[in-house]
């Protein structure tokens, strides 16, 4: 979760857009379709540029731009047209909805089937489950959303969210973090902050949303499109799903080699947290569906129907048509 404000009308000019080494090939003259990351890569992005080095998009005739997000995140850049496609939350996406001009973007693509996210801390601290967050310090971005799932998740296991220590504050060092005492604990995506403490042998304790209420099993990371490319270009927006889905499944297949494109893409990142990150995120890309991308109805209006029943919504957004599996390669 990101917490972040959307200013679409005051900032359209201000982007910056950073292209990633390996993201386009072949003769570029396809299709051209844009798609902006919701962070700096990690392995919920593989099969993006696995798609583009093995030459998906080229076959499908789409000529596939992979950026990096402005300051103000990828929603915004899908909404205004600087890209087609980009990354983003179901939960975060949430306040851009659910007002009178919602932002123009559908959901169209999970790449992960199930929330991965939860609260990481050291194991010495003995928060090994809700109820032990108890006068213990919590790094916390306040976010409505975030804050009222905590509170939901330590009181409905008999603890008192009064008692938790509230930190406000931004990890991106989680290790260091929690090493140093600056914090207790964290919400992290374990594919790579929880990874990166096995890496380095360092005990925790997790506590996974999904496992702790159904309800939290929501989608995060999902693929949003632009409204008007959607229906101008639907049949664009097919190929370049198309593409993407047998480069998350050739990721799935081969995950040596989808490591070896993703550092080829950001030589920057650890080459061995990359492959213990993508040995773990391989049986989470399908999981447990049928293929990979698919959107549950029930389980997306389930979250939506949670956010208005506790009032962090002005409607239900359960009721709007704000995700599809229509462009899906069946």
């Amino acid at each position: 979760m990101k917490n972040k404000t959307i200013k679409i009308l005051i900032t359209l000019m201000i982007f910056s857009v950073i292209s990633l080494n390996g993201c386009s090939k072949g003769k570029n003259n396809g299709e051209k379709v844009t798609i902006v990351l919701d962070w700096t890569p990690n392995t919920n992005h593989t099969g993006l540029f696995v798609a583009a080095e093995k030459g998906f998009f080229e076959q499908e005739g789409i000529s596939a731009q992979i950026v990096q997000p402005s300051e103000d995140g990828a929603p915004l850049m899908v909404a205004s047209g600087m890209a087609d496609i980009g990354i983003d939350c179901q939960d975060t996406l949430a306040p851009a909805w659910d007002n009178e001009n919602p932002l123009p973007v559908t959901a169209v693509a999970a790449l992960l089937q199930h929330n991965t996210s939860g609260i990481i801390s050291l194991k010495e601290k003995s928060i090994d489950r809700p109820s032990s967050l108890e006068g213990k310090k919590y790094s916390t971005w306040n976010n409505p959303v975030e804050l009222q799932m905590m509170k939901y998740i330590v009181e409905k296991d008999g603890g008192d969210f009064n008692k938790v220590n509230l930190i406000p504050s931004t990890v991106y060092d989680v290790i260091t973090a929690l090493k140093s005492g600056d914090t207790d604990s964290v919400w992290i995506f374990y594919a790579w902050d929880g990874i990166a403490t096995e890496k380095n042998n360092i005990s925790t304790n997790f506590l996974r949303f999904s496992e702790l209420n159904k309800v939290f099993d929501y989608y995060t990371p999902i693929l949003i499109a632009n409204n008007d490319f959607m229906s101008q270009k639907s049949e664009t927006l097919k190929k370049a799903l198309k593409a993407i889905k047998r480069g998350y499944e050739y990721s799935m297949e081969h995950p040596e080699e989808a490591t070896k494109i993703l550092l080829k893409a950001a030589p920057e990142l650890d080459s061995e947290m990359v492959m213990k990150s993508q040995i773990w995120i391989n049986r989470q890309y399908k999981s447990d569906s049928s293929q990979w991308g698919t959107i549950n109805p029930q389980r997306w209006n389930d979250f939506y129907n949670w956010l208005y029943e506790n009032s962090l919504t002005k409607s239900p957004l359960s009721e709007k048509n704000l995700f599809t599996n229509e462009y899906l390669d069946k």
